[in-house]
């Protein structure tokens, strides 16, 4: 009987082994079968002195003061009419709430649906007290060490350079696109674009357009970040998470610290008690949606266990999700995440305050919504502490399909320009204009092929950016390939 039961479960071990092995080989690469693109032939050195000229304004955007620079943005469009005659000559130039743009290249077909493709002019102001750290000046625009430096190098001028020198180059040849081709630049990304992108929104829908597809910034090409895949990876943004801000209140008894409450019970041990159980007690990780689709399609590019793996989480996604919330990149892909950013409460070392705040940051996956993290964070609380949403937040983004026509495009466009490249869905962990574009557009991407290594990532909104002057290159010739190809008739997905 024992040697039944043994020879039993052997077999079913044999049978397991066998459905893992053919799901892994069954499960074969899903990149796209494309030729490379011609070359294009772009001047690296006049492009990189257009985008350091503008890195060189100053168009910082502030939440407070929506006219803060002003004469800095303006300096700014006056560069881009000098450097980019074509381009102001050929196409529709329109700008909205003052210093918002918008380019409009009419296409040859007005029953075509037209397509969008975005950047925005402002950036990040300095840290103050860092500038000393940084290898250039980052208002200077330098060019130096095959490297475009300073703020807005890589966020986000380098893509608005990009897409109208090719335009530029595309008008000098004569061509016009099939469908109408719209360019939106505008000036307060970097405080959610109330002043720009909304208002921008706001006039399409008055002249209810609807979009084929939306391209703004967001996910970029990876090289070497992804360990297992030695190949660049050009990750397409199918959506971005929500952002919420829950700011919370403890009430307790003020007095003389010699004679303090019961353990817990004033409003710091209150509210740290809460902070303490959000923090170790988040949203669960797991595998569904867009992170499910991403790894699914990187599988058969790993090899090894990894392969095996990422192929069959649905034995393996016990072991591979521990695994992959150890990293801060990927646990974000996986899960809500809980930031606890700022905690106040009391003025003096002797007094127990009768009063103690903190805000608590969270970025949300798609599934999840402001109003179920609040509930999450009021089920974590007590009596003692109130829970409530601070303005300023948004649910995540509708999730874009990967089988539409505007994806396909993009990827077979990066597929030709990058022979061998691994192109993947993924979703955006921080905010962009574009969420704003979803009630016009049937489909919303975030990409720009920007080269990041790990040494990179600190750069974003942080010292020493840059973006290579190849890359930049390569910025041109991908934008220039996407709206060619845009005008062709697409393979079915």
């Amino acid at each position: 009987m024992l040697k039944r039961a043994v020879l039993a479960v052997l077999a079913l071990l044999a049978l397991l082994v066998a459905a893992v092995a053919i799901n892994t080989v069954r499960q074969g690469s899903r990149q796209l079968d494309v030729p490379p693109a011609p070359p294009v032939a772009v001047d690296e050195k006049a492009v990189a002195d257009k985008l350091a000229q503008a890195v060189r304004l100053r168009t910082v955007s502030v939440r407070e003061d929506p006219k803060a620079n002003e004469a800095e943005f303006r300096k700014l469009h006056e560069l881009l009419r000098q450097r980019f005659p074509l381009a102001h000559q050929k196409l529709k130039l329109e700008t909205v709430n003052g210093l918002s743009l918008v380019y409009t290249w009419q296409g040859s077909d007005a029953k075509a649906k037209p397509i969008l493709l975005m950047a925005h002019q402002d950036v990040v102001p300095v840290s103050p007290g860092t500038e000393s750290r940084w290898k250039a000046d980052p208002f200077a625009g330098e060019v130096k060490d095959g490297y475009i430096w300073g703020r807005g190098a890589w966020d986000d001028k380098s893509r608005v350079i990009a897409q109208l020198e090719a335009a530029e180059l595309l008008l000098a040849g004569g061509f016009q696109p099939k469908q109408t081709v719209y360019f939106a630049f505008g000036h307060d990304e970097e405080v959610n674009g109330p002043n720009g992108a909304q208002q921008i929104v706001k006039l399409f829908q008055e002249r209810k357009l609807r979009f084929d597809f939306v391209l703004d910034e967001g996910s970029v090409i990876t090289n070497g970040i992804i360990a297992g895949i030695d190949k660049p990876v050009a990750v397409i943004g199918l959506a971005e998470k929500g952002y919420a801000t829950v700011t919370l209140k403890a009430a307790g008894q003020p007095g003389h610290s010699s004679m303090p409450p019961a353990p817990g019970t004033s409003a710091i041990g209150q509210l740290a008690a809460v902070l303490h159980r959000l923090d170790t007690e988040q949203p669960p990780a797991s595998f569904h949606g867009v992170a499910r689709e991403m790894f699914e399609t990187l599988a058969p590019e790993f090899g090894g266990f990894q392969r095996v793996a990422l192929s069959n989480l649905w034995l393996f996604e016990p072991l591979v999700r521990p695994k992959l919330e150890q990293s801060r990149a990927t646990n974000a892909l996986l899960r809500t995440t809980t930031a606890l950013t700022i905690v106040g409460g009391g003025n003096k070392d002797n007094v127990l305050p009768g009063n103690a705040e903190a805000t608590v940051n969270f970025r949300m996956v798609p599934g999840d919504t402001a109003q179920t993290v609040l509930q999450h964070v009021r089920s974590k609380g007590g009596e003692g502490v109130q829970a409530a949403l601070a303005e300023g937040g948004s649910d995540p983004s509708p999730v874009s399909r990967t089988d539409a026509g505007g994806y396909q495009l993009i990827a077979r466009t990066l597929r030709a320009q990058f022979p061998g490249i691994v192109v993947t869905p993924g979703l955006v962990l921080t905010g962009t204009d574009s969420h704003h574009f979803t009630p016009v557009a049937d489909q919303v991407y975030r990409f720009s092929p920007v080269r990041v290594t790990s040494e990179d990532l600190p750069r974003l909104h942080g010292i020493d950016e840059r973006i290579g002057v190849a890359n930049l290159a390569e910025l041109v010739r991908f934008y220039h390939q996407l709206i060619r190809n845009a005008s062709q008739e697409r393979p079915s997905p």
